[in-house]
C-alpha cells in the first residue's frame, strides 16, 4: 500500500481533539507540572492511521528505489515470540537502488526512502502542532532489520526544509524494542547537511515525525513500526514489554559514542 494523500479527520473532528486535549489539561492542571502520562504523537494500532502518513523516495524524481508503508494486523504468537507484536503496526519496507535515472542529468545521487506523518491541519484554535515542551524524551516502538535509519521531526521553521534528525539505534535487530531519545539530542539538518550555526528544537510546534534511511546500500529493507510518543518515563506495560530499555546512544562514522548536544559530527 502507498499512500500519499491525507485521507484523516476533518476541520470539526480535530478542533474536537484539540478541545479534548485543552481540557483534560486544564482539568488536571497537567501544566503546572511535568506529566506523568504519555503524549501519543502516532499510533498505527487501527489500520485507519496510515492514511495520515506519506512516503518519499527517489523514485519520485525518477530513482529507482521503493518504498511501501503496509499495515499488518495483531500476531496472537506475541506473548511466545520477541519478533511478533500483540497490537497493529506498519511495516516500512521496500529495495534500495543506487541506480541513476539517464534521462534526468540534474539528478546526482539517488538511493533514499522515507515516510512521515501529514500536517495536521486547522482547527478553531488555529493551526494544529504537537507541543513536547514539558517531555524528556521521543519513545519508539520499533523492530528494526538493523540498517542506517534516522528518526525525522519537522517543526514550524522558517526554513522549511530544515529537519531536526536523529540515528535510530536499534540493540536487537528481529526483535521489537523501546528506543529513546533526548529531544536534546536532536540535530537540525538541511537535505542532509548539519546546518550552523545550530537552533534548538521548537518543542511547542512540532508539525511532523517520521522515519527515513540513508545509508545507500542497494537491496532490501524492513522497519517495524507500532507507535511513537512523547514521554518522561515508561509505563508500567512499556517496561513489561522490553525489559532493557536504554536511552539511544549517538555515535560517530568510527564508532564513538557522543552527544550531538556537545559535539557536532561532521556532515
Amino acid at each position: 500500500m502507498r499512500v500519499t494523500q491525507c485521507l484523516g479527520k476533518g476541520f470539526l473532528g480535530r478542533s474536537l481533539d484539540e478541545l479534548k486535549r485543552l481540557s483534560s489539561i486544564a482539568l488536571t492542571a497537567e501544566a503546572t507540572r511535568v506529566p506523568t502520562k504519555p503524549y501519543m504523537l502516532t499510533s498505527f494500532h487501527d489500520a485507519e492511521n496510515i492514511k495520515s502518513c506519506k512516503i518519499m523516495c527517489d523514485s519520485d524524481v525518477g530513482g529507482f528505489s521503493r518504498a511501501n508503508l503496509d499495515w499488518v494486523a495483531p500476531s496472537a504468537k506475541s506473548k511466545h515470540l520477541a519478533s511478533e507484536n500483540a497490537n497493529g503496526h506498519v511495516r516500512f519496507h521496500g529495495k534500495i537502488s543506487i541506480e541513476l535515472p539517464l534521462n534526468r542529468p540534474h539528478i546526482q545521487r539517488t538511493g533514499y526512502a522515507a515516510w512521515r506523518t501529514l500536517d495536521r491541519g486547522s482547527t478553531i484554535f488555529g493551526k494544529s502542532y504537537w507541543d513536547i515542551d514539558s517531555y524528556a524524551y521521543l519513545a519508539l516502538r520499533i523492530k528494526s532489520d538493523g540498517r542506517k535509519y534516522f528518526v525525522n521531526l519537522q517543526t514550524e521553521s522558517i526554513v522549511a526544509t530544515d529537519l531536526h534528525q536523529h540515528r535510530l539505534y536499534a540493540r536487537n535487530p528481529g526483535e521489537w524494542e523501546t528506543v529513546l531519545i533526548r529531544w536534546d539530542d536532536f540535530v537540525r539538518t538541511n537535505h542532509g547537511v548539519v546546518v550552523e550555526p545550530q537552533a534548538e528544537l521548537l518543542r511547542q510546534k512540532v508539525r511532523t515525525v517520521g522515519i527515513g534511511l540513508i545509508d545507500r546500500i542497494p537491496g532490501e529493507f524492513d522497519l517495524s513500526i507500532e507507535r511513537i510518543w512523547a514521554t518522561n518515563r515508561l509505563s508500567e506495560q512499556d517496561m513489561a514489554e522490553d525489559g532493557r530499555i536504554e536511552e539511544g546512544q549517538l555515535k560517530s562514522k568510527h564508532g564513538e559514542k557522543i552527544r550531538w548536544a556537545e559535539e557536532k559530527p561532521s556532515p
